[in-house]
């Protein structure tokens, strides 16, 4: 049992050493506001892992979720400016994500192209379309129900939360205990033999890419409903981040093996980090450069953990 948490324990482990040190050097961070900020600033985050933990588990990456999440941000306050309800909004953001992943879906899937160049051109393509869009600006004059939902700000927080938590375990539980969740892993592991085990990997391939998009929907929607206005450079730097915090987490490079709260664990340790280095006065833009050798690290870990079995 201990063995199958091992990464979930020593993520567990790291990050009560974070706070550890936090403790002591700054006890300052342990503010009730804090830990609700970081809640919220989780959250998203938390979606998007979500949506990769599929895409990595099936030994394929997408690194044009941020692209992806941009073109939603800003699709979803052009719709609510249009006087769409919120619902329909909600439906609609999260739809188109779905739609451009099944593009993704479709060229590694069906036209068997490799998931890195796919997501590098559909990522240069709609980054670079957005910006000839958009030319930088944001989208104003949203109606007040647009963020928070048109709730109080302590209430649409919970809500922000709430929906997060609801996907983390939806995809846990799907995983865990449901035959195409079986198929995910299958997949990952050994396609071939899947196929010879009458799974059909292309289904789940494409299957994931979809949801990878619609979890990017999904993450710009909680994003930008807690601003007045719509920034279309959301989604800035959140291939990294993601693709980071679900390493991180235990879910494999080669595919076959992880966890979605192994990857929750990453996205809480890494949403610490940045405010952990403000609280130590330590400058912030050492984020990224963490975030970075921490990738390295979980890599090589678990290279050496697979050859350390073979032996």
């Amino acid at each position: 049992m201990i063995a199958r948490w091992r990464r979930e324990i020593a993520i567990l482990v790291a990050y009560g050493g974070i706070l550890l040190v936090l403790a002591v050097a700054a006890p300052g961070f342990f503010q009730a506001e804090n830990w609700r900020s970081l809640a919220v600033a989780t959250g998203p985050g938390a979606v998007a892992a979500m949506g990769m933990t599929l895409v990595i588990l099936c030994r394929q990456i997408d690194i044009s979720i941020g692209s992806q999440a941009g073109l939603c941000a800003v699709a979803a306050g052009l719709l609510a400016r249009a006087g769409w309800p919120m619902p329909v909004v909600a439906l609609a953001t999260v739809g188109l994500g779905g739609t451009l992943g099944a593009v993704n879906g479709a060229l590694v899937a069906g036209a068997k192209l490799p998931s890195i160049v796919v997501t590098l051109a559909t990522l240069v393509i709609e980054r670079e379309s957005l910006r000839w869009w958009r030319e930088g600006e944001f989208v104003r004059g949203l109606p007040s129900h647009f963020q928070w939902f048109g709730l109080s700000q302590s209430s649409g927080r919970w809500v922000v939360v709430g929906v997060s938590a609801a996907v983390v375990v939806i995809l846990a539980v799907g995983l865990r205990f449901l035959p195409v969740g079986r198929s995910v892993y299958a997949t990952g592991s050994d396609a071939e033999a899947a196929r010879l085990a009458g799974l059909r990997p292309n289904r789940v391939l494409f299957g994931s890419f979809v949801v990878m998009g619609m979890m990017a929907g999904l993450y710009a929607l909680l994003t930008v409903i807690q601003f007045p206005t719509v920034d279309p450079k959301v989604g800035t730097g959140l291939e990294l981040q993601t693709i980071a915090a679900v390493v991180i987490g235990g879910v494999a490079i080669s595919g076959g093996r992880g966890t979605p709260v192994g990857a929750l664990l990453g996205v809480v340790l890494l949403a610490t980090i940045n405010p952990a280095l403000i609280y130590l006065g330590i400058s912030a833009s050492w984020g990224k450069a963490i975030e970075g050798a921490v990738i390295l690290l979980a890599v090589t870990a678990d290279r050496l953990i697979r050859k350390g079995k073979r032996g």
